[in-house]
């Protein structure tokens, strides 16, 4: 009889672990596991993005295939939205705006982009780092140019020609990279600013 209860108690107790390992399962939210090379892809894709951007490289269309065909750039600055890729082009100085600044200078910046940090998510992954700029044109700039200038929030894919930014928005101070909730500021009429 001793060994009966002990044989059920085990069952059942099987059962139960079971059954708790298949609940702990479905109450996860179908993440998906990144490998290494994924990580080192999503690594390589931002560090495109600040040599992109920095250069102009091919009118700005370099920066804007980073990006999947739906991509956004929202600049947390003035709420500016850029999507699809003529638009994120042009963000980038390029596109018709001929690698210029609104003011008609040579687009020049040094974009590091720092302390990244990967998550992997249902859809693919999403990431939060800062942004420093050194300087402008290897000189220290005025408070905007140089220094930390927030970060980046974004929204990654995997894409049959590797990951891309499904979005990625420039936080600014004093909101938190990885906590956006916003514009800080009123959003400007036009989208006249380019992305930084």
């Amino acid at each position: 009889m001793a060994k009966w209860k002990i044989t059920i108690g085990a069952v059942v107790c099987a059962g139960l672990f079971t059954l708790g390992a298949v609940a702990a399962q479905q109450g996860r939210t179908n993440t998906q596991t990144l490998t290494a090379l994924d990580y080192i892809e999503i690594q390589q894709l931002n560090a495109r993005y600040g040599f992109a951007i920095d250069n102009c490289t091919n009118n700005g269309y370099d920066y804007a295939d980073l990006y999947t065909p739906d991509g956004t750039f929202t600049s947390g600055r003035d709420g500016s939205v850029y999507k699809g890729r003529e638009q994120l082009a042009e963000a980038a100085g390029g596109a018709g705006r001929g690698c210029k600044k609104l003011d008609g200078s040579r687009v020049v910046q040094s974009h590091t982009i720092v302390n990244l940090v990967i998550e992997p998510t249902a859809e693919g992954a999403i990431g939060k780092s800062y942004l420093v700029y050194p300087g402008v044109k290897g000189e220290r700039g005025g408070p905007d140019n140089n220094g930390h200038v927030g970060g980046y929030q974004d929204v990654y894919v995997k894409t049959p020609n590797g990951w891309r930014f499904k979005s990625r928005i420039h936080v600014h101070p004093p909101q938190i990279t990885g906590a956006y909730s916003g514009i800080p500021n009123s959003k400007r009429e036009s989208a006249a600013t380019p992305a930084r």
